[in-house]
């Protein structure tokens, strides 16, 4: 008996459309992350990027859940790479500048941290409203699911 392994010319991607109005932000991350490393498939390889493409809009709905005022406590930080050069803003100020930052660096941190993380990270689009450049792709025969669109080509 022989133990199946998946090769690249037997991945197959699929497009999935995910809306995140109303959806708290913790369980979209991690929905997309799945998707996007194809943990959902029965030929899921952890060395292999198998997962789908995934088109996230209305970027800007999605909900923050959770106690207290995480709206002014979640901070994040980036830095300039020179002495004195961190700098700092809030999940309220960056919801209003960059909503689609938001959902961003919430599924890169569910990803591997490798090369084969942001190869997966490549595959995701997310959109502050509900227009997309990517009918194309997404108008395959679609089958519509409680919480995204399965495109299959």
């Amino acid at each position: 008996m022989n133990t199946y392994t998946t090769r690249k010319a037997d991945i197959q991607r699929k497009w999935h459309v995910i809306d995140a109005t109303g959806r708290p932000l913790g369980r979209l991350c991690s929905q997309i992350a799945s998707l996007l490393m194809g943990k959902h498939k029965p030929t899921y390889t952890p060395q292999l990027d198998t997962g789908d493409f995934v088109v996230v809009i209305n970027a800007a709905k999605v909900l923050i859940t959770g106690p207290g005022k995480k709206d002014a406590d979640k901070t994040y930080y980036r830095h300039s790479t020179y002495p004195g050069g961190l700098k700092t803003i809030n999940l309220k100020t960056m919801k209003e500048t960059h909503p689609t930052r938001v959902i961003e660096l919430c599924v890169k941190g569910m990803l591997p941290h490798n090369n084969l993380g942001r190869a997966m990270y490549r595959k995701m689009k997310v959109y502050t409203g509900d227009k997309h450049p990517h009918k194309a792709q997404v108008d395959g025969v679609a089958k519509k699911t409680t919480n995204h669109t399965e495109v299959t080509k």
